[in-house]
């Protein structure tokens, strides 16, 4: 580094990143929407099949369910239930059930959606890091094609509600982080972070991803700092967001998600302040200072990149050779390849400087590092779901730099070979023979 600004034009000697990747043609604005709506309903369809079985509560629908039926006056109002959770996803769960009737596809169904709209998420950061259709068609694909999306967007708790806001969030920031005046794009960030948080508090996670890059940006700013022989797609850049001031970016990343994670209270406790503080004390106590005894299928969160421990959401003997399993464990061909792509980003940030890789990574252990600060006594391989989702960029990354596109849909196909292989135990409506169980569990881990 130096102290002396460059200009942008400096030559590179290898390729940019686009500065504005909609004006290619292949990225115009109504193609990139038509195909963000088809991989929106082909993905919502496919959540759909099958989504009722079983017809019983599967692993923590238990606490959301009943807790969605109590806003609605199906239970008694007191005592709360489920207070150590925010509730706009309950809230939306209780919508369903309205509309839908109280039965295990109500539960389910606003999880498709938003099981959806994660992917066209993980689609439109790829757009906006990779300027290019097929990484970011791929990331998309890997996305949904990791398990650990398809089992929880297909089971009625809080975790996909706050994984799609979050993801749109970042996409919104992603989209703004290279442009001068980004007001519009944080402010929207800003919405989804806050929104996210209402479902889950670990939906805040992103949040701090952001505040910590944009901190380190404004402090190396202050410092007058300067990459030497400056290029176009370094991931700090002097000019970086120009025209965005201070009192901007707290409103941004503090005064509307705080304002959008308040308002989701309102329905509930009404205006009043007193109340919503009241609940914020119960969810704090509930989520951080409460021993929590241990459980079956929990994990510690140094074992979630290498899936050592999955959760077993369902197992039913449906008769002596047969069951009906669901298990939160995440696809191998995705994940575990997905830490060697992780380290090749790690490589780029450190030897090349380049943006895409650093935001990877930031938001990669953005979302999964907070874990291992928390006091929790209780964790369970599901709360790496962001972090192995966002993993699903870094892939596309890695295999795309050579421009050998072959390379990387054979990767994805890979995957989807995976997927289907794992498809018995992760969707109670196919059903398995032990034989086939036995055989998918390779690990006296997984059992």
């Amino acid at each position: 580094m130096d102290t002396k600004v460059a200009p942008d034009s400096v030559a590179t000697g290898r390729a940019r990143t686009p500065q504005r990747p909609s004006t290619q043609p292949s990225l115009s604005a109504p193609r990139c929407a038509a195909i963000a709506f088809a991989i929106f309903v082909s993905t919502h369809v496919a959540l759909l099949i099958g989504l009722s079985a079983p017809e019983k509560f599967v692993f923590d629908e238990l606490h959301y369910v009943p807790a969605a039926r109590q806003m609605l006056g199906l239970m008694p109002a007191t005592p709360q239930l489920n207070p150590m959770h925010p509730p706009l996803a309950k809230e939306l769960i209780a919508l369903s059930i309205r509309s839908f009737g109280d039965n295990a596809f109500a539960w389910r169904y606003p999880r498709t959606l938003f099981g959806a709209l994660a992917v066209v998420a993980i689609y439109l950061c790829g757009l906006t890091l990779f300027a290019a259709q097929a990484p970011a068609l791929a990331a998309a694909l890997i996305a949904v094609f990791n398990q650990m999306l398809y089992v929880q967007a297909r089971t009625a708790m809080l975790d996909i509600y706050a994984l799609a806001l979050s993801l749109l969030a970042i996409a919104a920031f992603l989209h703004g982080y290279r442009r001068r005046s980004p007001q519009a794009a944080f402010a929207l960030a800003g919405a989804g972070f806050g929104l996210a948080a209402a479902c889950k508090w670990s939906g805040a996670f992103p949040l701090v991803a952001v505040l910590g890059i944009v901190a380190l940006v404004r402090l190396l700013q202050h410092w007058r700092t300067s990459f030497a022989e400056p290029r176009e797609d370094d991931w700090y850049r002097p000019e970086l967001w120009a025209n965005l001031k201070s009192y901007q970016i707290a409103l941004c990343f503090l005064v509307i998600p705080a304002a959008c994670y308040f308002a989701t209270f309102i329905p509930l406790y009404g205006p009043s302040v007193a109340d919503i503080l009241e609940a914020q004390r119960r969810i704090f106590a509930d989520n951080i200072t409460t021993a929590i005894a241990g459980h079956t299928y929990m994990s510690a969160w140094p074992s979630w990149p290498l899936l050592l421990r999955p959760v077993w959401f369902l197992f039913d003997k449906t008769d002596d050779q047969h069951i009906a399993a669901v298990v939160f464990l995440g696809n191998p061909v995705a994940l575990w390849p997905a830490l060697l792509a992780l380290l090749v980003c790690v490589r780029d940030v450190v030897m090349a400087r380049r943006a895409e890789p650093f935001l990877i990574v930031a938001f990669y252990l953005g979302c999964y590092l907070p874990w291992a600060l928390l006091p929790r006594a209780l964790s369970f391989l599901y709360y790496y779901l962001p972090s192995a989702t966002l993993a699903s960029l870094a892939l596309p990354y890695a295999l795309a730099k050579s421009r050998r596109y072959w390379a990387l849909w054979l990767y994805v196909a890979l995957v989807a070979a995976g997927f289907v292989a794992m498809l018995p135990i992760s969707a109670a409506f196919v059903g398995t023979s032990m034989q086939t169980f036995n055989r998918l569990m390779l690990f006296q881990s997984w059992i």
